[in-house]
């Protein structure tokens, strides 16, 4: 199954909630990525993290094309072109940036992926919009100015989708502050996907956890 950049905005603002993770162990990140799916996740940020990253991506990816065809990979902390071609060529299907970098906007566009860059400005956003990007990656969401300043974003620009990475933990209120200033998204790392669990091989612990927030998310979206 070939995710085109449409599917995968539709997937993410469906869920709502992206798990951001990653462990040098291929056959762990297979186990974590498939309870993350199984929880209702199943577009998964997989982190840019040392050497020999890009092959461990591609060996998931080619598993998961395998095996899991309704999984959607993509990959996080990629601050270079270069880089980015190198995950595009291993079955990414999007691609996300602490910062804006706008050699690998291009490189995106050219390929037809989705491309999420890190901003923490108005003008930053702005900028991202002019590159084509649906979606904007506020980080660090919290150290940034939090759901006020995503409301205030909002004001003058509403056609903005954001979705910040740090400062959104997996419960309810927490997730009723920001989906209420206005993302349409939230990445979440080790508060939704614990170390603990991932040590113990608690796939099921794993699952419970994403499905409790994607249903946060849903149970907050009904109410409004």
């Amino acid at each position: 199954m070939r995710h085109d950049r449409l599917a995968v905005l539709t997937a993410l603002e469906a869920q709502g909630v992206v798990p951001v993770f990653y462990h040098p162990d291929a056959g762990v990140c297979l186990e974590v990525i498939r309870a993350c799916a199984r929880g209702g996740a199943p577009v998964i940020e997989f982190t840019n993290r040392g050497d020999f990253a890009c092959d461990l991506f591609g060996d998931i990816a080619r598993e998961l094309q395998r095996t899991d065809p309704h999984i959607i990979p993509g990959i996080g902390s990629v601050v270079d072109a270069g880089t980015a071609s190198l995950f595009l060529n291993r079955g990414a299907r999007f691609v996300v940036s602490p910062c804006l970098v706008p050699e690998v906007a291009g490189v995106c566009n050219r390929r037809m992926t989705a491309y999420f860059p890190g901003c923490g400005s108005v003008t930053e956003i702005g900028q991202a919009h002019e590159l084509g990007c649906e979606v904007v990656k506020l980080f660090p969401g919290a150290s940034v100015g939090g759901p006020d300043f995503v409301k205030a974003v909002m004001g003058p620009m509403p056609w903005t989708k954001i979705m910040p990475t740090g400062g959104v933990d997996p419960d309810a209120a927490s997730i009723a502050r920001w989906f209420g200033s206005g993302i349409i998204a939230a990445g979440m790392g080790s508060k939704l996907v614990t170390d603990a669990a991932v040590k113990a091989g608690d796939w099921a612990a794993i699952e419970a956890s994403v499905r409790q927030a994607v249903e946060a998310v849903a149970t907050f979206r009904a109410g409004r």
